[in-house]
């Protein structure tokens, strides 16, 4: 078992990368290993809706490490998308990855738990963590809970850990995640995923 984290902050050891730590350690003492993907400080290519992805599953754009995600979650058990909350929402290029990885194969990442985390000098986090939340919800991805929202505050790695309580709630969010990436693999034989319907579009204008 395996899950992926990604480090939506430009900075690739600061204070997101602090708090996914936190969450990767805990999750760790399950026997569950973690992996921490930076998405990087470059540009990163919005979705064009090229439509491409219909047929191979992945991004025509091939010059960052969307494709990689996508690789890499289709083989996880779960997933925790961490960011820093910039104008009371991620960074604008996560949300640019994330667009790319769900359009081009969110099917690939059904059942597989969910999680956000977010990190904030004072205010946002609860916006940003709503926006984060729904690629999962999209998805048929179920999002694990914690005891409060999944959010952290500072502006340095230091300031981050002072944050006792934050931290509280990233261990917990970790233990439930894991127990519930458990649960699903225990019970992979014995009780078969859904089985979707096909699927209906309405559109409102023709």
């Amino acid at each position: 078992m395996n899950i992926l984290l990604i480090n939506g902050s430009p900075h690739a050891r600061g204070s997101t990368f602090t708090a996914l730590t936190e969450v990767a350690e805990q999750i760790e003492t399950y026997d569950i290993a973690t992996h921490i993907l930076h998405i990087g400080s470059q540009p990163i290519q919005g979705c064009t809706d090229c439509g491409a992805c219909d047929e191979t599953g992945i991004c025509v754009y091939a010059d960052d490490k969307v494709n990689e995600c996508i690789e890499r979650l289709s083989q996880a058990d779960g997933l925790i998308v961490g960011s820093p909350v910039y104008y009371a929402g991620p960074n604008g290029a996560l949300c640019a990855f994330l667009d790319r990885v769900f359009y081009a194969n969110s099917a690939a990442f059904a059942f597989k738990p969910a999680a956000a985390v977010v990190c904030c000098r004072r205010g946002g986090a609860s916006a940003a963590f709503d926006r984060l939340n729904k690629y999962f919800t999209i998805a048929s991805m179920p999002v694990v809970s914690s005891q409060y929202w999944n959010s952290v505050h500072g502006t340095t790695p230091e300031e981050i850990r002072q944050d006792l309580e934050g931290l509280q709630t990233l261990r917990t969010l970790a233990s439930n995640m894991a127990w519930l990436v458990r649960c699903i693999y225990e019970a992979r034989d014995a009780v078969p995923y859904p089985q979707p319907e096909p699927r209906i579009r309405t559109n409102f204008i023709r």
